[in-house]
C-alpha cells in the first residue's frame, strides 16, 4: 500500500515516520478509505505496545499518515536470522502483544494481520504493534461478511478468516498463537506452495506440539499455544486478556491456568493438576473450557496410559448397552451444589461426577484465597439437566503485576517499563563504578520477574559512571540544551554566567569553564558562559541627516532604521526640510544590538497669509514678512475713489490660506484715475475749483473751442476736452472754450 519514511516534526523538534500511499492506489477510493480507516483506527489506540498515530491528511494527491519512528527490527527479521527464540522471551513478546490486542479489541477495532512483520522489537526491548491498516470497527464488521473477503496473510489467518467467516477478536488470539508456535518452534505450524494450501491446514489439518519440534519448549508453554491455536473459535483463548493472564503466570512460574484445566479435565490423569496461581497484576478474566479431555496429554507414565484403555474400552461397553437397550430413562435434572470456598480441582470433580460440564473462570479476589471457588453461574440450588455447562469463577488471589527486570537497561528506559506495568519508581541510588556505563541500572528491589500489587515502589540502584569524566563541548548551543547535556554527561554542579559576546546569539553557549574535554570531577562545578549578544551601542545624531545617511550610520552600529509615516514641520532656514528632524530614541541612548531606530523627516512650515487688501504697499510688505513671505506687486488697479490710491487692491493666495513659509503672494494696487467733470456754463474759475477738487490740472482756455454767445452765456464755459464723463490720469489739463460777443 505504502511507503514509510523517516522524517522530521520541524514544530516539535521530533524525528516521526511518514506512510505515503503509493501514488497508484491515490486514485482508488477503496484504498484511500482503507488508508483512513487504518489512521484513525490507530490513532484512537493508546498504549505503549500500540504504534502511535500523530497525523493523517492529504496534500496535492498524496495520502500521508505521521506515525511514531520505531527503531528497532521486526520480529519477521528476528526469526529469520536467529531462528526459535528462547521460550521466556517468547511468551513475553507474545504477552505484550497480547496487550496491544486487547486495548485495541476494547475500542472495537480487530487486528486481523497479526504477523511477526507487523510486531517490531524496539532497541530498548519493547514491543510495538503495527499496520492496523486491515484492522475494521466493529460496526463495519457486517461489511466484510457481505464480500466474502478474506483478509490477513496465509500463514497466520485463522481458520474462519481462511473461510471468509466473520473475524473477531478470537482470529486475532489465533494469529497470535500461531506467531507465539514460529517464536517457539523456528517456523509456523502450517506451510505449502500456495496460501490456498496453507489455508486449507488452517481449516482441517492439526498443528504438531511446539515442544515437539523444540524440545526446549516447556510443556506449559507448550499448552497455552495449543490452546489459542485452537480450530474452532469458541474452543481457544476468548479474549487477548485471558491469553495474556496465562502468558504472564508462565512468566512468573506459576502453572497456566489453561495447562492446569487441560489436566483437572483430563478423565484418565494420574497426577492432579495443581491450584492455579495468580497471575502478575492487571491479568483480566480469562476462560478455559474443560469439556475436551482428548485434546490434552495425560502427563502420567506406562500404567496411566494403560488404565486410561482400559477406562476407555469400559465407557464404551457401557455406552454400547445403553444403545442396544434403547438408551434407559431419561435423565433426571440436579441441583447445583455449594462449592464456594472448595478448591477448584475438588469443585470440578464434585460438578463432573454429577454429568455437568465445567468452565474455569478466574478472577482477582482481595478476600478469597486463591485457588478457591468465589461462586458459579449458575448459582447454588439451581435445577439443571445434565451435561449443562457451570461457569466456576476461581480465585486468583489479590492483583499482582509481574515486576519487569531492568538491569542493564538505561534509568530512563527502566523507569518507563517500570510505570507501563502499573508499579512506580522508587529511590534512585546513584553509585560511582566504572563497571557500568553512566545512568545504567545495576541492581533493582523487588527482583525482576517477581509479582508485586500493583503501584508497589520499585528501587533502583544506578551506575553514575567514574568518579572523574570529561567536560562535553556545549559551545554554540543553548543554554537549557547546554545544562542538559552536562546534566547527562554526570555533571551535578552547573552554573552559568552571562557576557556580552559580537559572535555569539544571545542565549547561546560561548564557551565553559572548565574548557570543553577536560576531564574533572563530576562534583566539579562548571560555569557555562552564555552570550548576552553584542554589548549595548550609543544611538548617534541623526537629525540633519538624508535618510540614506541615517541607515548607513545606524547599519554600521548594527541598529535598523524606521521611517515614520509621520512628519515635523521645520521652517526653511533649519535646513531640516526631507531630513531626519527627529528621531526615537533620541541620540547618546543606548540600546542593544539589532533595536530599531524611528526617525521623522521635516517638512516646510506652514503658515496663514495675512490679509493686506487696502493696506499701504509698504505696510503689506512689512506684514508678509513677518509671517515668513514674501510680496510680489505684479500690477494695479484703476479706480476712481481718490481714498483707494495707492493701496493692495488684490491678493494671491487670499488672507487665511495656509501656505509653506517663503511663499510669495501676489498683489496690485489701486491707482486713483479721476473722471473729467462737465464744466459747461462755469466760469473757467469755476472749472478750476472743481478740476482741482478731483485732481486734475489746470484748467485753460483754448480759443479754438471758443463758441459765440447765443445770449446771456457770455465769459462763461462752452466745450471742454477731455469731455465730460472722461477717465484721465490725476494732473491732467482740461482745455475749455467760451462763449464769446459774435463779431
Amino acid at each position: 500500500m505504502a511507503d514509510v519514511y523517516e522524517a522530521e516534526d520541524t514544530l516539535l523538534g521530533r524525528s516521526v515516520a511518514v506512510k505515503l500511499l503509493h501514488a497508484n492506489f491515490a486514485s482508488d477510493d477503496a484504498f484511500v478509505a482503507r488508508f483512513r480507516r487504518e489512521a484513525q483506527a490507530a490513532a484512537n489506540l493508546s498504549h505503549p505496545n500500540i504504534v502511535a498515530i500523530y497525523d493523517w491528511g492529504q496534500d496535492e494527491g498524496t495520502y500521508f499518515m505521521v506515525m511514531e519512528l520505531i527503531r528497532g527490527r521486526t520480529l519477521r527479521d528476528i526469526i529469520k536470522t536467529e531462528g526459535a527464540l528462547l521460550p521466556r522471551r517468547s511468551a513475553e513478546i507474545a504477552a505484550e502483544t497480547a496487550a496491544a490486542l486487547s486495548i485495541a479489541h476494547q475500542h472495537g477495532v480487530f487486528h486481523r494481520d497479526v504477523k511477526p512483520g507487523n510486531i517490531m522489537i524496539a532497541e530498548d526491548g519493547s514491543v510495538k504493534v503495527t499496520d492496523f491498516g486491515i484492522a475494521r470497527a466493529l460496526d463495519d464488521s457486517e461489511e466484510l461478511t457481505r464480500t466474502g473477503a478474506v483478509i490477513g496473510t496465509a500463514t497466520y489467518f485463522s481458520p474462519e478468516q481462511a473461510q471468509g467467516l466473520p473475524a473477531d477478536e478470537r482470529s486475532d488470539v489465533y494469529s497470535l498463537g500461531i506467531v507465539l508456535y514460529e517464536m517457539l518452534a523456528g517456523k509456523p505450524p502450517f506451510t505449502g506452495e500456495s496460501p490456498v494450501a496453507v489455508a486449507y491446514q488452517h481449516v482441517s489439518e492439526p498443528a504438531t506440539a511446539p515442544d515437539a519440534i523444540n524440545p526446549d519448549v516447556p510443556r506449559e508453554l507448550a499448552a497455552i499455544t495449543e490452546h489459542a491455536i485452537e480450530k474452532k473459535p469458541a474452543a481457544r483463548y476468548q479474549t487477548s486478556d485471558e491469553f495474556r493472564a496465562d502468558l504472564l503466570l508462565y512468566l512468573s512460574g506459576n502453572e497456566p491456568v489453561a495447562a492446569a484445566a487441560f489436566l483437572a479435565a483430563a478423565p484418565t490423569a494420574m497426577i492432579a493438576a495443581s491450584i492455579p496461581s495468580p497471575p502478575v497484576a492487571g491479568t483480566p478474566t480469562s476462560t478455559v473450557t474443560l469439556d475436551a479431555p482428548a485434546q490434552q496429554r495425560s502427563q502420567a507414565g506406562y500404567w496411566a496410559a494403560v488404565g486410561a484403555l482400559i477406562v476407555i474400552l469400559l465407557l464404551g461397553l457401557w455406552l454400547l448397552l445403553r444403545l442396544l437397550s434403547g438408551g434407559g430413562p431419561a435423565a433426571e435434572s440436579v441441583e447445583i451444589p455449594d462449592v464456594v470456598g472448595v478448591p477448584a480441582e475438588e469443585a470440578f470433580e464434585i460438578l463432573q461426577d454429577m454429568d455437568l460440564k465445567v468452565r474455569a473462570i478466574q478472577e482477582t479476589s482481595e478476600e478469597i484465597a486463591v485457588g478457591l471457588v468465589i461462586r458459579t453461574d449458575p448459582p447454588e440450588g439451581t435445577e439443571v439437566e445434565p451435561e449443562t455447562f457451570v461457569d466456576v469463577v476461581v480465585s486468583l488471589g489479590p492483583e499482582t503485576f509481574g515486576v519487569p527486570n531492568v538491569i542493564g537497561e538505561n534509568v530512563d528506559v527502566a523507569a518507563s517499563r517500570i510505570e507501563d506495568q502499573g508499579f512506580i519508581v522508587g529511590t534512585r541510588e546513584y553509585v560511582d563504578t566504572d563497571e557500568f556505563d553512566e545512568n545504567i541500572v545495576m541492581a533493582q528491589s523487588p527482583d525482576g520477574g517477581s509479582t508485586a500489587p500493583p503501584g508497589t515502589a520499585v528501587n533502583l540502584i544506578v551506575s553514575a559512571g567514574p568518579s572523574s569524566i570529561e567536560v562535553p563541548d556545549v559551545s554554540g548551543k543553548s543554554a537549557e540544551t547546554a545544562i542538559l547535556e552536562l546534566a547527562r554527561a554526570g555533571f551535578e554542579n552547573i552554573a552559568t554566567q552571562e557576557e556580552f559576546s559580537p559572535d555569539v546569539l544571545k542565549g547561546f553557549v560561548i564557551e565553559t569553564n572548565p574548557a570543553a574535554g577536560q576531564t574533572v570531577p563530576r562534583d566539579a562545578t562548571i560555569i557555562i558562559l552564555v552570550s548576552e549578544g553584542p554589548a549595548p551601542v550609543e544611538i548617534p545624531d541623526l537629525v540633519g541627516m538624508s535618510t540614506s545617511q541615517a541607515e548607513q550610520a545606524l547599519n554600521a552600529l548594527g541598529l535598523l532604521l524606521s521611517v515614520s509615516s509621520s512628519t515635523v514641520e521645520v521652517s526653511i532656514s533649519s535646513g531640516l526640510v526631507g531630513h531626519v528632524a527627529e528621531q526615537d530614541p533620541n541620540s547618546g541612548a543606548t540600546v542593544d544590538v539589532g533595536s530599531t531606530v524611528t526617525v521623522r523627516l521635516g517638512v516646510v512650515l506652514q503658515v496663514t497669509v495675512p490679509d493686506v487688501l487696502g493696506d499701504d504697499p509698504a505696510l503689506a510688505q512689512n506684514e508678509m514678512s513677518a509671517a515668513g513671505l514674501s510680496l510680489d506687486l505684479i500690477g494695479s488697479v484703476d479706480t476712481n475713489d481718490a481714498s483707494q490710491d495707492n493701496t493692495i487692491a488684490t491678493q494671491d493666495p487670499s488672507g487665511g490660506a495656509l501656505v509653506d513659509e517663503g511663499t510669495i503672494v501676489n498683489a496690485t494696487v489701486y491707482i486713483y484715475k479721476p473722471i473729467v467733470p462737465d464744466f459747461a456754463g462755469m466760469t473757467p474759475a469755476e472749472a478750476q475749483a472743481a478740476a482741482t477738487a478731483v485732481g486734475l490740472g489746470s484748467v485753460t482756455n483754448n480759443p479754438s473751442l471758443d463758441l459765440p454767445d447765443p445770449g446771456g452765456l457770455l465769459g462763461t464755459i462752452a466745450a471742454q476736452d477731455p469731455a465730460q464723463g472722461t477717465v484721465v490720469a490725476q494732473g491732467t489739463n482740461i482745455d475749455v472754450g467760451i462763449y464769446v460777443a459774435p463779431p
